[in-house]
């Protein structure tokens, strides 16, 4: 898969619950994704929803050949039911010099062989599920997120740089990005009274309600 110049491209092994919900949500923020499984009816089943889907087997030899992982920012490695699938999609994203592997582990052994062999972060169901944790790969800005209903959420984000400086009304951010501010947190304390001719701090973060499809724009 080409990389666009705009946008982020990420690719995901493993389309089982975990691994279909990062991709769903990643392609909602506005990424490209290529979703990769050897289950000929998970990859059909997803196809119409990501930029691209591949039957691939990660334990055949020249699986990845064709895949274009040099072009990606980032790889999700979710296939716990084999360990040797695991570790051959996180060696293949290494060499082809990925700068991002996430794993999902199922146990503390997995774990630490996932470590060793590179992985840059790891998560276990019990601990991270699927939308968060696509959240927080898409865009640093991102601290926290709230699933309200099936479209709206509720976010925490970082102040962008250009809003340092300027309050509320000189940003209209509920006509440019369709969202409202419910709170502001600054040094570590938390307000819902925000006057709108306060202007944001460098490491201020606000908490938003939007509906997703608009979080693309938001990240952009």
């Amino acid at each position: 898969m080409k990389k666009q110049e705009s946008k982020k491209s990420y690719a995901i092994f493993g389309l089982g619950e975990f691994g279909r919900s990062v991709a769903e949500e990643l392609m909602a923020a506005g990424a490209d994704v290529m979703a990769i499984d050897k289950d000929e009816d998970l990859v059909s089943d997803i196809a119409p929803h990501v930029t691209m889907a591949v039957q691939v087997d990660a334990t055949e030899l020249h699986a990845f050949d064709t895949l274009g992982l040099s072009n990606m920012d980032g790889v999700i490695v979710t296939i716990t039911s084999c360990l040797e699938a695991s570790i051959m999609a996180i060696m293949a994203a290494k060499e082809a010099g990925v700068p991002f592997i996430l794993a999902k582990s199922r146990n503390a052994t997995m774990t630490s062989i996932l470590e060793r062999i590179g992985a840059n972060k790891i998560v276990t169901p019990e601990r991270d599920g699927g939308i968060r944790v696509a959240r927080n790969i898409v865009n640093g800005n991102f601290i926290d997120f709230f699933e309200l209903s099936k479209r709206v959420r509720m976010v925490e984000i970082s102040v962008k740089e250009e809003w340092i400086g300027k309050n509320l009304k000189e940003l209209s951010l509920r006509q440019k990005h369709k969202l409202n501010v419910v709170a502001l947190r600054r040094e570590g304390e938390l307000t819902t009274n925000i006057s709108p001719d306060q202007p944001f701090r460098s490491g201020d973060s606000v908490l938003v309600i939007m509906d997703k499809k608009y979080i693309g724009e938001l990240i952009s």
